[in-house]
């Protein structure tokens, strides 16, 4: 008999793409699915990266956290995973071959004596009151799996990212059997993915893009470059078998893909000869034409090879007349703006780019409207709840839920906080736990907050401008001319006139405030900002020094 209701709690990826984290919890044990991390906004100035806010799993002390138990090995599901064991640093992590392997990577600079455990599709994992069965799925990286969760309260499905491609490069489709073995036990709640949500019919499949890649390896005189996700280890194959096909040398560019390359070669997940790979540092030895470079940089990520060879700024490499640049992945919600002016840039510099709406250079590794549908029949869960994706996505899949034959009122869509308690008799929402997004800027971690980011907004809109002034304690006469400093707002030596309206500000301000010296420079501030917004319209940062000698 069950003493506590089953609580699961979405951390990250409900109502968002990526930073994908859920807590499953009963009584004061818990695992964790995931804990991925999310690019930033183009209004999220300066942020590095985004992580769940898991401040919940801190403050809970009397919570056991099992397990983390890893999907597969994309950033959006494994990016966190740092910031995790610095947090829970005696909660093992599991996950398949090469996603361990890929964790690793990531935690070799960490120092971390977290133990990283491995296990297979078929294998059955115990954890307190939870038992997991991992489930294959297709996704556009290997070694990918889904969780059956059975708790007291019955059989949770969690599909992971997922997609049903019968002709996957490594040649292991989706676990159809094995899904409907599910569905046959029976199915309390089914958790999946939405990404595709809104788009009909099914994902095409993985082996489809090398025709398209081919064509563009035949039209290509010069070098060609492949900028796709460090993780996307079948897209590195499919180049690798093009490159051997078109008599070119296979060379890797970014420290990430370098690492994960050489991974998936140790560990049998990447067939590419020695002799096909090429040194970077020895790039310029070769005829352009004999070259094909692997870079990362298809998000627009400022860091990645990708921007900075746009913006010339590549130490290895620069670009040359009739290079190809083929981008072969789809924007990331949200990153469309830095995709498409990094896209502008390669081509001002001279560079031919290719990318999905000219040919199918990529596909999904998500399910579309009738994947999800199938998935649903195999199941048959007496619930079921959308989770990985913006609101827009998870609405549209309960929508498609409901046309399959979900009654409405069994359909749970909640995002990131919402608690969904599981008893024995129904499957509602609950609280919602504070949690938002914590923010990574170079080495630090939740410090900036949305007032730093809307700080960040202002000086990029509107710049700042700072004015100081030299006093006389004793009398509060102005004893030399008021100083200004302007970055951002307008260029000094032609607004003269301007300058000349905002220093009479400054003293017009400072004669009203004589005998009021303890506000004298928020009213300074005040007077300045009403003049400038006056004369120009715009709100730049405002900020006075007054100096009393």
């Amino acid at each position: 008999m069950a003493k506590h209701n089953l609580r699961i709690i979405p951390l990250g990826g409900s109502g968002e793409i990526g930073k994908n984290m859920t807590v499953f919890e009963y009584g004061n044990e818990a695992i964790v699915i995931d804990c991925g991390i999310m690019f930033p906004a183009n209004d999220m100035y300066g942020v590095d990266y985004i992580i769940p806010d898991f401040n919940y799993l801190v403050q809970r002390t009397d919570l056991r956290i099992l397990a983390l138990l890893i999907t597969h090995g994309h950033e959006d599901h494994i990016g966190a995973v740092s910031h995790f064991v610095t947090a829970f640093p005696n909660v093992p992590i599991y996950a398949t071959r090469l996603t361990a392997g890929l964790i690793s990577v990531k935690l070799r600079d960490s120092q971390s004596k977290t133990e990283v455990r491995v296990f297979s599709a078929n294998d059955t994992l115990n954890f307190g009151p939870f038992k997991v069965e991992p489930f294959h799925v297709c996704h556009s990286i290997p070694d990918c799996v889904g969780f059956a969760v059975d708790t007291p309260h019955g059989l949770i499905i969690h599909t992971g990212d997922y997609k049903f491609d019968n002709s996957p490069i490594d040649g292991k489709p989706t676990d159809y059997q094995k899904l409907a073995s599910f569905g046959a036990r029976g199915v309390r709640l089914l958790m999946a993915d939405s990404t595709n949500a809104d788009r009909p019919g099914w994902t095409p499949s993985e082996a489809t893009i090398e025709p398209a890649l081919d064509r563009a390896f035949t039209q290509a005189k010069g070098r060609i470059m492949v900028a796709t996700f460090a993780s996307l280890v079948s897209r590195v194959q499919i180049v690798a078998h093009l490159a051997a096909k078109h008599n070119r040398k296979l060379f890797v560019n970014g420290f990430t893909m370098k690492e994960y390359v050489k991974l998936a070669r140790e560990k049998g997940y990447l067939d590419i000869p020695d002799n096909l790979l090429g040194d970077i540092n020895k790039l310029n030895s070769y005829e352009p034409h004999k070259v094909v470079i692997m870079v990362t940089g298809s998000q627009g990520e400022p860091s990645a090879v990708l921007s900075k060879l746009a913006t010339g700024r590549q130490r290895t490499m620069d670009l040359q007349k009739g290079d190809t640049i083929i981008l072969s992945s789809h924007p990331i919600p949200g990153n469309e703006e830095s995709v498409y002016r990094t896209i502008n840039k390669l081509i001002e510099r001279g560079a031919d780019v290719v990318y999905d709406a000219l040919d199918r250079v990529h596909v999904s590794g998500h399910a579309c409207q009738e994947e999800m549908r199938l998935m649903m029949h195999l199941i048959r869960p007496q619930y079921m709840m959308p989770v990985h994706g913006e609101l827009r996505h998870l609405v549209q899949h309960g929508k498609l839920a409901q046309e399959s034959g979900m009654p409405s009122d069994r359909v749970i869509v909640a995002e990131n906080g919402v608690v969904i308690e599981v008893d024995k008799y129904t499957v509602r929402t609950t609280e919602r736990i504070p949690g938002g997004y914590i923010f990574v800027d170079g080495s630090s971690v939740g410090d900036i907050g949305k007032a730093v980011i809307r700080d960040r907004e202002i000086l990029g809109a509107d710049g700042f401008l700072i004015a100081s002034v030299n006093l006389n304690k004793a009398t509060g006469a102005v004893l030399a001319e008021p100083q200004i400093i302007s970055r951002g707002f307008v260029y000094l030596r032609d607004s003269d006139d301007l300058m000349d309206t905002i220093r009479q500000t400054i003293l017009n301000s400072l004669q009203a405030t004589r005998h009021n010296t303890e506000k004298r420079r928020e009213m300074l501030e005040e007077s300045l900002e009403r003049t400038i917004y006056s004369e120009t319209k715009r709100r730049p940062m405002v900020f006075a020094i007054v100096n009393e000698f």
